[in-house]
């Protein structure tokens, strides 16, 4: 034990007389060039650290900063997607208030009793879905309107939905008339593929010219007089015949219609 306590004593007397003479070199400035040797070796050490160290920092500052932005970001686009959302809504809901305000003016409501309904689907562009059925008092061959426009009648019918059969489809057959300036026309208007629809059976001395307007006839029943059918995009006729022909466009193209209008009266 006590050879242990000398050999602590040894070390401790030999630490302070060597720092005693690190203290006298270093008053009389004796260990300036060893000093100025180390600091020559560790100040670059020291800048590689110190340069290290703002690397890394700037690293982590960046993730967080980019994390961030993401967040904010994300945010952002949330945001952006509720207003579109909402910007869209309004904007149907004014189409279909403007729809609703535009057949009052059209059709006197007085006269005709009218359920609007959304188009929500076109079948082969032959039918045009609608959201309103049996639970609405729809029933088979009903007229569908836009407007003053007959779009086509309710060929099949459920409880929350029905299936219009458009005028341009080529089962769809309406008596019809041409009314302008130059005196009246009458014929068959037939359905045919894609837009266009043909008006048959107009007598040859019966004044018919491109653009003028197609009205239903209002013999079926079930359709009133006087509704558009359309335009007319060309006349054919052919010399030695009884009857001629015209070619008619829609007025509107149903893809394009927010709400429609069935006449259960």
């Amino acid at each position: 034990m006590a050879k242990l306590l000398l050999t602590d004593i040894k070390i401790f007397l030999t630490l302070v007389i060597l720092s005693i003479f690190i203290l006298f070199f270093d008053y009389f400035k004796l260990l300036n060039l060893p000093k100025s040797l180390l600091q020559s070796l560790t100040v670059p050490i020291q800048y590689g650290f110190y340069k290290t160290g703002l690397s890394v920092s700037h690293q982590f500052e960046f993730i967080f900063i980019a994390r961030t932005a993401a967040q904010k970001n994300k945010a952002l686009e949330d945001q952006i997607a509720e207003v579109l959302s909402e910007n869209a809504r309004l904007r149907k809901d004014l189409a279909e208030a403007q729809g609703a305000l535009a057949q009052q003016t059209s059709l006197n409501p007085e006269t005709f009793n009218l359920v609007a309904a959304r188009p929500i689907g076109l079948v082969e562009s032959r039918y045009l879905l609608i959201d309103k059925g049996l639970n609405d008092n729809l029933k088979l061959n009903q007229p569908v309107v836009f407007k003053d426009n007959f779009i086509g009648r309710i060929k099949e019918v459920s409880s929350k939905q029905s299936k219009i059969i458009l005028e341009s489809d080529p089962d769809s057959v309406i008596a019809a008339f041409v009314s302008s300036k130059d005196g009246r026309a009458k014929g068959v208007l037939k359905g045919q593929f894609g837009s266009e629809m043909l008006l048959d059976k107009i007598l040859h001395r019966e004044p018919v010219a491109v653009s003028d307007l197609v009205y239903s006839d209002g013999t079926e029943g079930n359709i009133p007089r006087g509704l558009i059918l359309g335009n007319i995009s060309q006349v054919l006729e052919r010399e030695n015949e009884i009857f001629k022909q015209a070619k008619v466009k829609t007025i509107f193209d149903v893809s394009d219609l927010d709400i429609v209008f069935v006449i259960t009266n």
